[in-house]
């Protein structure tokens, strides 16, 4: 695993978002860019290859995160003047599962954000219901009206047929269902503060989002490691992330090198921490409402 240099990545400046809804989708996809290209990341697709991944490629993230676009902006639209109920919550999905779609059509098949389309999308709604009653856009609030949709029954939801729905039930956890619907402690207990602890140390902007995917690994029940290799995978992901962050985070040289082997021993099982990656990407998002939701117009991160 080499070193990486200085990567910018540019924003969307939100002055030329049009509007609330375009707003949010904009951060959203931003959010999956950036989460996308962040390098080096353990077993996961990056700058330098497709990690565990054989369907995937940087190519094939960077067009499902800009396939995603209109289906988070249309979340939005959708939960304008909106309560969290049955029914929003059935909207909501069934413009998921169109967004499913327009993803599978531009990876050709690959499976790039599912459980992104869910978290995030949620948070979009969430950030919307916050700012359609004038509430400031706090993360707290934020997940808070996300749970509050995720706790709702789909009404037109089928029977799930897929790789999350059978680990969870061979392994009695949660998922990104459970995750939403506690109110994404992963993100607002885990990612978000490891990200600005890191930034507040000075250690850079790739250390802080490393250290933050870290962060949520140290605790998540990863369905997406638990599907390629069950709790052999899961276990060295955890212990892997706390030895990364004991030795003072992916900053420092001890760090890096406890990095680069959590990496190998998850190549080793052709295992990854899909799941945290999109709670980093989540983790993401909701920075950028905390930074840019006042109307900053910085729209540019060095990582």
């Amino acid at each position: 695993m080499a070193a990486t240099t200085t990567h910018v990545v540019r924003l969307a400046s939100p002055a030329r978002a049009n509007g609330l809804p375009a707003r949010l989708a904009r951060f959203a996809v931003d959010a999956l860019l950036e989460e996308a290209h962040l390098t080096p990341k353990p077993a996961l697709v990056d700058r330098r290859g497709s990690g565990a991944h054989r369907d995937l490629s940087l190519a094939v993230m960077t067009r499902s995160a800009h396939a995603l676009e209109p289906t988070f902006e249309a979340l939005a639209r959708a939960s304008r003047s909106k309560v969290p109920s049955a029914a929003l919550r059935t909207e909501l999905a069934a413009i998921g599962r169109a967004g499913e779609l327009d993803m599978m059509r531009a990876t050709e098949g690959s499976n790039a954000h599912r459980g992104a389309i869910w978290i995030v999308g949620l948070l979009v709604a969430g950030a919307t219901l916050c700012h359609d009653v004038g509430r400031d856009w706090h993360p707290q609030q934020v997940g808070e009206f996300g749970a509050r949709i995720a706790c709702f029954p789909d009404t037109a939801a089928v029977v799930p047929d897929s790789n999350g729905a059978r680990v969870r039930a061979r392994y009695g956890v949660g998922g990104a269902r459970r995750e939403a619907q506690c109110g994404f402690p992963h993100v607002l207990d885990a990612g978000l503060p490891a990200l600005q602890a890191a930034r507040r140390r000075g250690d850079g902007e790739t250390a802080a989002r490393i250290d933050a995917l870290l962060s949520i690994m140290t605790t998540l029940d990863d369905t997406c490691l638990l599907h390629r290799a069950g709790h052999p995978a899961l276990d060295t992901a955890q212990r892997g992330a706390r030895e990364v962050l004991s030795c003072g985070g992916s900053a420092t040289l001890p760090g890096r090198a406890a990095l680069y082997r959590l990496d190998r021993a998850l190549l080793k099982l052709n295992a990854s921490p899909g799941g945290a990656a999109d709670l980093l990407a989540a983790t993401l998002f909701i920075d950028k409402l905390v930074r840019y939701g006042a109307g900053g117009s910085d729209n540019s991160w060095n990582i």
